[in-house]
C-alpha cells in the first residue's frame, strides 16, 4: 500500500463513514491469562466511546511507511494452503462471527506475544464500497467498482493510571479519584488484507509497530510466518556501522556530510513531488554517492560486500530509516552538537598543533544559557 491508499482507509475510521458493526476484544494480564472477552455493538455504544475505539484502531494505520508500517507479503504457497493465512481468511469471510476462529486467533496472539503488563487485543471488520476514480483522481461515489472488506487488529497496553483530585459537579467539591486501568495507544497491530491499487490483495498485510526499535518477531512469526526487515532503528545502527567500518580512514566529516545531504535532498524531492510510493535506495545508488564523495574504489567494494552481508544484495533501504533528515548531529563523549541539515557547512574539523577540533562558524547571534555573548 502507498500513502494515499493508507490515508483513504484512515478516513474511513470516522463515526459518519465506517461500516463497523461490532468491536471484539480480549483483555489479557501479564501472566497470559484472559481476564475477559467481549463483543460490543457499535450502534449501542455512547458516541464518545465508539469514537475512542475508532481512534485506537486508526492509530494502527499511523506512522511512516517502511518505518512504523511494514508491508507483509505472503508466499504463494501460504495463500494456497497455510494455517496462518487460512485463519486470517476465516476471520475475514465470517465477518468475525466465527467464534472458533476468533478464539484461535486470540490464543495465537497470547502465546506468541511477550508483553510487560496487561494488554487488550482489539479486532474489528469494516466494509468499504470503493468509489471509482477517474484519470483526474476525482472520486465518483455513485460509481463503485468493488466492496473492500478488511479487518484491523490493535494490541493496546492497559496501564494503571495515577490517582488525582477530581471535581464533583453534584457536590461542588474536589475529591481524590482512583486512577483505574486505562487503555493506551496500540503498540502493534495489523490490517488484512491490504488495499493495493485500491483493490483487495489477500497476498499482503500491513503490519504496524509503534516502537521503531522493536518488531515483536514472535508475534509476526505466529500471525504471518514471513520474514520482515529489521526494525528501522536496527537498520540505522547497522548502516552506520557498515559505513564506518568499511570506509575506515576515509569516513570523514565531509563524506558523512555529503551522504546526509544527498539523502536529505532525495527525501525533500520525493515529498515535493507528492509521490505516494515509498522511496528507497539500492546498494548501487549508495555506492555512487560514495564515489561522488571521492571514496576510493577499494573502500566502495568493501562497503558493497558488507552491505550484502548485513542487508542482502537486492535489498533497498528507506533513507528515512538511516538518517534524520531534520537535523545533523555531531557527538563526542562529552559534547553533542545539533545543526540544521541545510547548514552543516558551518561545521568543519581541523587538527591544530596536533589536537583535533570541531570548528563551528559563529559570526553572530551567539547565546550561552539564553544570554547573548561577544566573541
Amino acid at each position: 500500500m502507498n500513502e494515499k491508499e493508507i490515508s483513504e482507509i484512515r478516513r474511513r475510521l470516522r463515526p459518519e463513514k465506517h461500516n463497523i458493526s461490532h468491536i471484539y476484544g480480549c483483555y489479557v494480564n501479564e501472566k497470559k491469562e484472559v481476564i475477559s472477552v467481549f463483543d460490543e455493538s457499535v450502534s449501542l455504544m455512547p458516541q464518545d466511546e465508539a469514537e475512542t475505539y475508532l481512534s485506537l484502531l486508526k492509530k494502527t494505520l499511523s506512522g511512516t511507511l517502511n518505518k512504523n508500517l511494514l508491508d507483509v507479503s505472503f508466499r504463494t504457497a501460504q495463500v494456497a494452503d497455510s494455517e496462518e493465512h487460512r485463519l486470517l481468511m476465516d476471520l475475514k469471510k465470517s465477518g468475525l462471527n466465527d467464534e472458533t476462529a476468533l478464539q484461535a486467533f486470540y490464543q495465537r496472539v497470547i502465546e506468541a506475544l511477550h508483553f510487560e503488563g496487561n494488554y487488550l487485543i482489539l479486532v474489528a471488520l469494516d466494509s468499504y464500497d470503493v468509489p471509482y476514480r477517474g484519470k483526474d483522481d476525482a472520486g465518483m461515489a455513485d460509481a463503485s467498482n468493488e466492496m473492500f472488506t478488511y479487518m484491523l487488529c490493535s494490541i493496546c497496553p492497559v496501564k494503571l493510571g495515577k490517582a488525582a483530585l477530581s471535581y464533583s459537579i453534584s457536590k461542588n467539591e474536589f475529591h481524590n479519584r482512583e486512577g483505574g486501568w486505562l487503555v493506551a495507544a496500540p503498540e502493534l497491530g495489523f490490517m488484512f488484507p491490504t488495499f493495493d491499487d485500491r483493490s483487495t490483495n489477500i497476498y499482503n498485510a500491513l503490519y504496524y509497530t509503534k516502537d521503531t526499535a522493536e518488531s515483536y518477531t514472535e508475534f509476526t512469526d505466529a500471525i504471518f510466518n514471513v520474514e520482515l526487515p529489521p526494525p528501522a532503528e536496527v537498520q540505522k545502527e547497522t548502516f552506520q556501522s557498515v559505513l564506518a567500518d568499511t570506509l575506515a580512514e576515509e569516513c570523514s566529516l565531509e563524506v558523512v556530510q555529503a551522504v546526509h545531504e544527498q539523502l536529505t535532498e532525495r527525501i525533500e524531492e520525493h515529498k515535493a513531488n507528492k509521490d505516494a510510493v515509498p522511496m528507497a535506495f539500492s546498494k548501487r545508488e549508495m555506492a555512487e554517492v560514495l564515489e561522488n564523495c571521492g571514496v576510493t574504489s577499494e573502500h566502495i567494494a568493501a562497503f558493497e560486500e558488507r552491505f550484502d552481508t548485513e542487508f542482502g544484495a537486492d535489498i533497498e533501504l528507506s533513507p528515512k530509516n538511516i538518517i534524520d533528515n531534520r537535523q545533523f548531529q555531531l557527538r563526542t563523549p562529552d559534547v553533542i552538537i545539533k545543526v540544521s541539515p541545510e547548514r552543516s557547512d558551518l561545521i568543519e574539523t581541523r587538527v591544530i598543533n596536533g589536537t583535533k577540533y570541531i570548528l563551528i562558524c559563529a559570526n553572530e547571534g551567539v547565546e550561552v544559557n539564553g544570554v547573548n555573548i561577544h566573541i
